[in-house]
């Protein structure tokens, strides 16, 4: 595929955004819900969006990629695949059959853990941590911290999407995390 063809002389990032539904009030009323699921329903901007990843990761080679439940399995999975690199999935609590490693992390509304199998990261690897989204970088956050729990070393943080007025990707580059996305959207 034609890069040229499909961006029409916009950024990837342009283009993507111009895929990204907006849901106003969603799940809550003041809440602007960005959803990726036009990005996945068109199969030549979903191709767009895995080839703009994995270009990224071409040269920077991961060991492994792992996505966070339950968008980035989407993503990681694929980008994984491209790649020519295995996938871990890290899950929320309860949804893993084997012996897992926990981490325990605060939403706006509450608390969330999510778990990853013991034997998903070998010491050292170096891991790429896909999401769709970073709003209050919670949950990669916590992904991060199963991951290095492990042994392994999360080379990138990478979404889609970040929401920079919720904090969440500085906050994940206070804690030594680099981060990636495409496109920002102001606000909620």
């Amino acid at each position: 595929m034609n890069f040229d063809d499909t961006l029409t002389g916009r950024s990837i990032g342009e283009y993507l955004r111009s895929h990204i539904r907006t849901v106003p009030d969603w799940p809550a009323p003041g809440v602007q819900f960005r959803d990726i699921t036009p990005l996945l329903q068109d199969p030549k901007v979903f191709r767009v969006l895995i080839d703009a990843f994995v270009h990224r990761y071409m040269d920077r080679r991961p060991d492994v990629v792992a996505g966070l439940d339950a968008r980035g399995f989407i993503l990681g999975s694929v980008v994984a695949y491209e790649l020519g690199l295995g996938f871990v999935p890290i899950r929320k609590k309860g949804k893993l059959p084997f012996t897992t490693v926990e981490e325990t992390y605060e939403l706006e509304y509450g608390n969330a853990t999510v778990e990853l199998h013991v034997d998903a990261v070998k010491p050292g690897q170096r891991v790429l941590l896909i999401d769709d989204l970073i709003a209050t970088g919670g949950t990669m956050m916590a992904g991060k911290r199963l991951l290095e729990k492990l042994g392994g070393s999360v080379a990138e943080g990478a979404a889609i999407v970040d929401l920079p007025e919720l904090g969440g990707s500085a906050r994940l580059r206070e804690h030594g995390l680099d981060v990636f996305t495409f496109v920002h959207f102001e606000g909620h």
